[in-house]
């Protein structure tokens, strides 16, 4: 009885100090939206919804994903940083892991205001790629990855649904030549290497008119 009650108290005692730890984790949108509006806003819009397509919307981006990209934009421990851009890394540059997590809870909590398709030429070519992918090449399918409505898998791959086709093309573009290279096993920079510049403007034109 006495070695029945002391483990109660032991789990009780685990399981209050891992909620504690939990909380302690636990990202604050409140904190991250005075970040937004001071730091981000000029690029990205107060609620990530940005006015121009060469900066990204950040808005309903998956979280996870958010926070991976800004820790890469910002150097560490002597190194260069994973991705390459001097004014994220300017920007990024007096943000703590802790303020990264909170702007990106709160990016990801507000409501995208999505891009559309452009140029409905592509759209075809864009939808073949994006649901089948091109077996011939080697390229697979973009749902497979990102889903069928671009919605994305949390902590592994962004939602790409609504996202500006301009700078959706440029990404790909960018790690087709290597100059972006945060890709987890290059993933993407396999793929993009095999994408002509048609294939990846219409993919990016399908992309952005999602829903």
């Amino acid at each position: 009885m006495i070695r029945t009650a002391a483990m109660a108290i032991l789990l009780a005692t685990s399981f209050v100090t891992h909620a504690s730890d939990e909380a302690k984790a636990k990202a604050d949108p409140a904190k991250g939206k005075a970040i937004a509006e001071t730091v981000c806003v000029a690029c990205h819009g107060a609620d990530g919804n940005s006015a121009a397509s060469a900066n990204p919307h950040l808005a309903g981006q998956i979280e996870e994903y958010l926070f991976k990209q800004l820790k890469n934009f910002k150097a560490a421990d002597g190194k260069p940083a994973a991705r390459n851009n001097p004014i994220m890394g300017g920007m990024v540059a007096g943000l703590s892991e802790e303020d990264m997590k909170n702007v990106a809870a709160w990016f990801s909590s507000q409501k995208l205001k999505p891009a559309s398709a452009k140029d409905e030429s592509k759209l075809a070519l864009g939808q073949k790629l994006w649901r089948q992918g091109d077996f011939k090449k080697g390229i697979p399918a973009c749902a497979g990855c990102h889903g069928p409505a671009g919605a994305g898998m949390p902590a592994q791959y962004p939602r790409l649904s609504g996202q500006f086709a301009e700078y959706t093309e440029a990404q790909l573009k960018a790690f087709r030549v290597d100059e972006r290279n945060n890709d987890p096993e290059k993933m993407m920079r396999t793929i993009a290497a095999k994408l002509s510049d048609v294939e990846i403007k219409a993919v990016s034109e399908y992309a952005a008119g999602l829903r």
